[in-house]
């Protein structure tokens, strides 16, 4: 589990000298948006670090993935350092509106509830719902749907915010939860690792994190792909404009770019076999990840709140 990085200030320190106090205060405000040595602007970039493919700790301890090589690219291009920076998924939204990070760049889905919260930018990428299932599993789209068996998700994230606001409905998910047909998790890898172990059934999440998850496991299958039709883009406080532009603009040239497919063909991992489910009258079953990379796509779903 992926502990997110707390900023306290000791009390005592409030009782210290004026000078102490002062070393402290200057010491603090290089923690964010700040430049460092070579002059260059240094955002920190939140992320969820157990995410793959887009964000993820790597075998040499460093963090990686398609959102992290995405954002590092863009830093380069525009001329700003990043920082990143790893935070529960549960308080990544409070992290950025308390100033700990910057920005916000791990697959975060624009849904009605974020935009409230924060401003996105132009999506880079669309995505739907994998459902995954033991290998052998008598499991059920229609048993999936109807929340007759044990489902597990990572909390906050927005397939849990999806079944709550549009497949069960509020009252239903929360006596789901209340039952234990739902089970929320820390993160995904540990959903998954709960599936393993018999505690759920069924584990519900992104696609193409499941997808790419599950290759090379055998224990593991698609059950089938429910067509939500959600954007990724990269989130920032309401008032930070300037970075909002400046992250659009980066996304546009990335998108362009070669760079854009070198990482997709390092990172992303289509499944081409279709679902063998029955579409039910709540989900539509397809098989595609498409990424957004179109002007008119962009348009379409970008919006200033």
């Amino acid at each position: 589990m992926i502990n997110s990085h707390e900023y306290r200030m000791d009390k005592k320190v409030l009782y210290g000298v004026a000078g102490l106090c002062l070393v402290f205060a200057v010491l603090m405000a290089g923690c964010v948006n700040t430049p460092a040595e070579d002059g260059k602007k240094t955002y920190v970039v939140g992320i969820d670090a157990e995410y793959p493919p887009f964000s993820y700790l790597g075998d040499n301890g460093e963090f990686v993935g398609f959102d992290v090589d995405s954002v590092k690219w863009i830093a380069e291009q525009k001329g700003f350092d990043v920082k990143i920076q790893g935070v529960a998924w549960d308080g990544i939204i409070p992290a950025l509106q308390t100033e700990k990070i910057d920005m916000v760049y791990s697959g975060m889905s624009i849904t009605p509830d974020r935009e409230e919260k924060v401003n996105f930018t132009i999506p880079y990428w669309q995505v739907n719902q994998g459902v995954a299932v033991k290998n052998g599993s008598e499991v059920t789209m229609d048993q999936f749907t109807n929340g007759t068996v044990v489902i597990g998700v990572q909390r906050s994230c927005s397939a849990d915010q999806w079944m709550q606001s549009t497949l069960f409905g509020e009252e239903q998910y929360n006596q789901l939860v209340k039952d234990g047909k739902i089970k929320l998790f820390d993160s995904f890898p540990m959903s998954m690792v709960a599936l393993e172990q018999g505690l759920v059934d069924a584990v519900v999440f992104d696609d193409v994190n499941t997808e790419s998850y599950i290759q090379g496991k055998p224990q593991f299958t698609m059950l089938g792909i429910i067509e939500t039709e959600e954007f990724y883009a990269v989130a920032v406080r309401k008032d930070d404009n300037d970075l909002r532009e400046l992250m659009n603009a980066g996304l546009t040239e990335l998108m362009a770019s070669e760079k854009w497919n070198e990482l997709i063909a390092q990172y992303i991992v289509e499944d081409e076999t279709e679902p063998t489910v029955e579409p039910t009258v709540n989900e539509t079953v397809v098989a595609n990840t498409t990424p957004v990379n179109t002007t008119a796509t962009v348009a379409a779903n970008t919006t200033a709140v």
